[in-house]
């Protein structure tokens, strides 16, 4: 039916609506709201919802699609407000989509849409590298202002030192006129200013803290699920207010606090990540794209001896 702004998103937990006629204004399933009412008269129908961004190549605009949502749809009755059902087979496909960083155009959902002051941002800047959207993906922040959504990739490990300065290299050296052939040069580590500190592109920090080297693990393997609006189990583990929610009881086994300084073997968050028998349902980080999914076991000695050495925030 076209293109209209997304103004917010919202996921409501419960069983799908079954009844006749149009759901209550609050029903379970995945809310989204929009800027202007939906085209059409249609309330009820199965169908896709696609979500789709506007970038700039070449001097064109043009738009990508991200992400797909097929499900039975609910319009109410002033157009702006949708209602896609979720089953339980879906909730993990929902989860994944609110974790990607959807751009809400009225986060605030007070009904005032925000408005772009600033140029479209480029997937890659030629030359700049901090101010390339894909690497800013990647780490999570760009120019020191965090990037909504959560860090990239999201089912598979993040980038190695290595990969990261290939990534930063090229890009720095990709000519400001340059073409789709350019795609397959060489890359210039000589003359690559990043190579002068490649382990300053580290994503997951160095030594064993919780600021330099803990949180940066927790973000970067499972900030996918457990970031965001609606982080999955309620657990958020990418913030400001993190160190604190890690010292609480976990929400599947109460008696056990998520982190127990200096004790591992009590730490439910520590349990999951080793896949302990004690645990409930999967061993973390899970990839449900394979089923499999862990922590090195670099990150995982190195998560150890800081709940050992007291599970310290500020060292």
């Amino acid at each position: 039916t076209g293109q209209v702004e997304l103004g917010w998103l919202e996921l409501i937990a419960g069983e799908p609506f079954e009844g006749e006629g149009l759901p209550p204004e609050d029903a379970p399933g995945l809310h989204i709201h929009l800027a202007d009412p939906l085209p059409g008269d249609v309330i009820d129908s199965f169908g896709f919802a696609k979500f789709e961004r506007t970038f700039i190549t070449d001097g064109e605009v043009g738009d990508f699609t991200f992400a797909t949502y097929p499900s039975r749809w609910w319009v109410m009755p002033d157009r702006t407000h949708l209602i896609g059902e979720v089953r339980e087979y879906q909730a993990e496909q929902v989860q994944q989509l609110i974790s990607i960083g959807v751009v809400e155009g009225d986060a605030n959902r007070n009904g005032v849409f925000g408005a772009r002051t600033d140029e479209p941002i480029h997937l890659l800047e030629a030359g700049s590298p901090e101010t390339s959207y894909l690497i800013a993906r990647l780490r999570g922040e760009m120019l020191g202002e965090q990037i909504p959504g959560s860090r990239m990739p999201l089912a598979n490990q993040p980038f190695s030192i290595p990969e990261m300065l290939a990534l930063f290299c090229f890009v720095e050296g990709f000519p400001a006129d340059g073409t789709e052939s350019d795609l397959a040069g060489r890359i210039d580590y000589a003359t690559c200013s990043y190579s002068d500190d490649p382990a300053s592109l580290n994503l997951l920090g160095e030594g064993v803290t919780w600021e330099a080297r803990i949180s940066k693990i927790l973000a970067a393997n499972c900030g996918g699920c457990h970031g965001g609006s609606n982080p999955q189990a309620g657990l958020t583990l990418v913030g400001d207010d993190v160190y604190a929610r890690l010292l609480q009881p976990s929400m599947q086994v109460p008696e056990l606090n998520l982190i127990e300084p200096s004790s591992p073997e009590t730490s439910y968050l520590y349990l999951k990540l080793i896949g302990d028998d004690s645990i409930i349902g999967n061993p973390m980080p899970y990839n449900p794209l394979t089923g499999e999914g862990t922590l090195s076991q670099a990150e995982i000695s190195d998560i150890e001896t800081w709940i050992v050495n007291g599970a310290v925030e500020d060292q």
